[in-house]
């Protein structure tokens, strides 16, 4: 059994991640910590938790931590958790980090737009970019795994295929998104308290989103040269889920035929992404690993959408999906 340390466990992804590792044949919680004031029981942390955890959430103890687990998920927000990464790992933990910390490798890009220095570049540089149907081989060996952001995991995976046969231009593609409430976190704001969030929508990040330079980052390693990507967000009234709109200018004329045949292709045999006939919604994805993806010939415009949930695909069920590579087990084990 893989031993797993949740760290952070008192938040929404933290809890999602208890949830998967419930159902996991092969893997088991061992220890689960969070800031002093959000400790406690898992079951009065959580209630849904009743009667299926009788875990503690802690403070976070390294001393103790260490012989307790093989793998820890850092659910740390970014800027903190690269302060905690470099003490899991010489304790010997494998770990699989959700923040944004060792995703960029351009440290000023990082500093520019997390509007701090960076303090673990020597793990930076050894950290695996944990999208699994695009860079499995270097997650298979790898000891520190970046998980990817939520926007840029629907966004990639929609376009993909086109990049990596060169079939569009990279200088003019746009992402244009809309994600569920859980996105913006646990902790409470003016925005998206209830009575100013139900029946609107609204853009945010306009210009200055930081998944912008990460999708930017791994679509110009997977095209080989630089990609440049205009990325809008906007938020949307409903708990869970990104629904991604992608466009982009081909190269040559083509046909939609000729690109669902090419996704089929270039997804056939992954578990987790279903090229579908028609465009998805967040519905038929949510509470699951999946990602739905339809693309499409307009108006001389290639458009691809995508649809994934943000705090299973996005976020936890991707980590666990990233912590199965690592330990050889079966991808799909615990995920749904």
């Amino acid at each position: 059994m893989v031993r797993v340390a949740i760290i952070g466990a008192s938040g929404y992804t933290g809890a999602e991640s208890i949830e998967i590792i419930l159902r996991h044949s092969e893997a088991e919680l061992t220890y689960l910590s969070a800031l002093p004031e959000e400790c406690g029981a898992v079951e009065e942390v959580f209630p849904r938790f009743k009667g299926r955890c009788g875990l503690q959430i802690e403070p976070l103890d390294i001393d103790k931590l260490t012989g307790l687990a093989d793998v820890a998920l850092c659910c740390l927000p970014h800027k903190v958790s690269m302060g905690f990464v470099p003490k899991l790992l010489k304790a010997g933990l494998k770990v699989v980090d959700f923040s944004a910390d060792y995703r960029i490798k351009d440290t000023e890009v990082y500093e520019k737009f997390y509007q701090v220095k960076h303090t673990d570049t020597a793990n930076l540089k050894r950290a695996v970019y944990g999208l699994p149907e695009l860079f499995r081989e270097q997650i298979k060996g790898a000891c520190l795994i970046a998980n990817p952001g939520c926007f840029p995991t629907g966004a990639l995976l929609a376009i993909a295929p086109l990049l990596k046969n060169g079939l569009v231009e990279t200088n003019s593609i746009i992402v244009n998104a809309v994600t569920g409430i859980s996105g913006a976190g646990k902790n409470p704001s003016v925005k998206f308290h209830y009575p100013n969030m139900n029946e609107n929508i609204f853009a945010y990040g306009i210009g200055t989103h930081r998944h912008m330079p990460e999708m930017e980052q791994i679509a110009g390693v997977i095209a080989g040269s630089d990609v440049n990507i205009l990325f809008q967000p906007h938020a949307g009234p409903f708990d869970r889920g990104i629904l991604s709109t992608v466009y982009c200018h081909p190269k040559k004329k083509t046909t939609g035929e000729q690109f669902m045949k090419l996704y089929k292709d270039f997804y056939a045999g992954e578990a987790f992404v279903q090229v579908c006939s028609e465009a998805p919604a967040v519905k038929n994805v949510a509470g699951t690993n999946y990602c739905h993806i339809y693309p499409a010939f307009v108006k001389d415009r290639i458009v691809v959408f995508s649809a994934i949930d943000n705090l299973v695909k996005g976020a936890s069920g991707q980590a666990i999906q990233n912590m199965n590579i690592i330990f050889g087990l079966e991808e799909t084990l615990g995920l749904k």
